[in-house]
């Protein structure tokens, strides 16, 4: 399925979420070409790092992994450029940025796996340009960046002939950024890895503290957590590392561990063992909380954005697999956390895991790749959409 097909991704710098998407892709269409503004071999998979990868010029300016993100208003002009790719017979684009711009030839399917419409021209301004201020001429300037940026990014979504969310939550924003109509393949998640013990083994005992897990960024709102925490009186650990963490050590108390960046291991191990995830902050889809299901822990998390879509509430229909919480305050979460604990025999941990299997990495595969298959066959929600 390879020949012919090019692959686009923003950046290869990490292994996230979107670079585990891409790795199926990777691994079902070895002969497929990726081109990436910038790349770091060793960075992601196996897989990814087997294929012909082409970076653009950006990759050969010294440092540029470090400030890369500062470089915004110089992507769509980069992208004009480099990403036009009239010989191909499929493209599929993996973009919560640029990557949903590259251009086939009139005819040519260009699928785009959209992890979120351009956070920073439409939803995230403040965050992209924390610093500047709501006032003065450097906030218009980067108000005008901005405004230029998104009817750039309006415009190019008309060369995406069909839109794949990765959550409803996401095809309701495509809808109300670009107009469009678009099919949803939820991200995989690795169910083999995670689960509620190893081989052979006996499931641990839950043990009396609450867990984070992610990159410390502000938005993720895990100053909720603490608070919380603080106010009953529970144990927190938080695995995890970035931009907000000095501010959260401030405001943490003793009843609160940072234990920084983890390996995978011993993420799972952790989630093994929680009381419960709290996972407060509003998520495209939010692996983690799948991830701790699959581990037989239940989830505390913000009703809104991708965990309203893979946590079953307390109060729902169904098997309950964690407890949602309507506002990003921490009285809110305190009231969850409340609920969750006066019902300790309302979760049962295989419940978690069935849920969680609804996710998984094969699932994944089987639907993304039938759909590109539907796709090139003539089949499937086009532009007309």
């Amino acid at each position: 399925m390879g020949k012919g097909v090019v692959l686009v991704h923003d950046w290869l710098t990490g292994l996230r979420g979107g670079e585990k998407c891409l790795d199926v892709l990777a691994r079902a269409m070895p002969d497929a070409t990726l081109h990436t503004l910038l790349y770091r071999k060793g960075k992601t998979t196996a897989a990814i790092d087997s294929l012909r990868v082409v970076p653009s010029w950006l990759n050969r300016l010294p440092g540029v992994h470090r400030y890369y993100r500062g470089l915004l208003p110089v992507f769509p002009s980069v992208v004009e450029r480099a990403w036009r790719f009239p010989d191909a017979e499929l493209v599929v684009s993996m973009s919560h940025c640029v990557a949903k711009a590259a251009q086939a030839a009139s005819g040519v399917p260009h699928v785009s796996y959209c992890f979120s419409p351009m956070r920073y021209a439409w939803q995230m301004r403040q965050q992209y340009f924390e610093g500047v201020g709501a006032r003065g001429l450097k906030a218009r300037v980067a108000d005008a960046l901005l405004d230029r940026i998104r009817a750039w990014d309006l415009k190019t979504a008309d060369r995406v002939t069909h839109f794949v969310a990765i959550s409803d939550h996401i095809a309701r924003r495509i809808e109300e950024c670009y107009g469009r109509k678009s099919e949803v393949i939820y991200p995989p998640v690795d169910t083999d890895y995670y689960t509620p013990a190893a081989p052979g083994e006996k499931a641990p005992c839950r043990e009396d503290f609450y867990l984070v897990v992610s990159a410390l960024a502000p938005y993720k709102r895990f100053d909720l957590a603490i608070s919380a925490c603080q106010k009953l009186g529970r144990r927190l650990v938080v695995i995890g590392a970035g931009q907000a963490e000095a501010s959260l050590k401030k405001i943490a108390g003793p009843e609160t561990i940072f234990m920084g960046w983890q390996p995978d291991s011993v993420i799972r191990d952790h989630l093994r063992r929680t009381t419960a995830l709290l996972f407060p902050g509003e998520e495209d889809f939010g692996i983690v909380p799948v991830e701790a299901q699959a581990c037989g822990a239940p989830v505390i998390a913000l009703g809104r954005g991708g965990a309203a879509e893979t946590v079953r509430d307390l109060e729902g229909a169904g098997e309950a697999t964690g407890v949602l919480f309507e506002a990003p305050e921490v009285d809110s979460l305190v009231a969850a956390m409340e609920r969750f604990e006066q019902n300790p025999g309302a979760f049962d941990p295989q419940a978690a895991r069935r849920q969680a299997e609804r996710f998984s990495t094969r699932r994944f595969e089987l639907e993304l790749l039938g759909y590109l298959d539907r796709v090139r066959a003539g089949v499937g929600r086009s532009r007309a959409a």
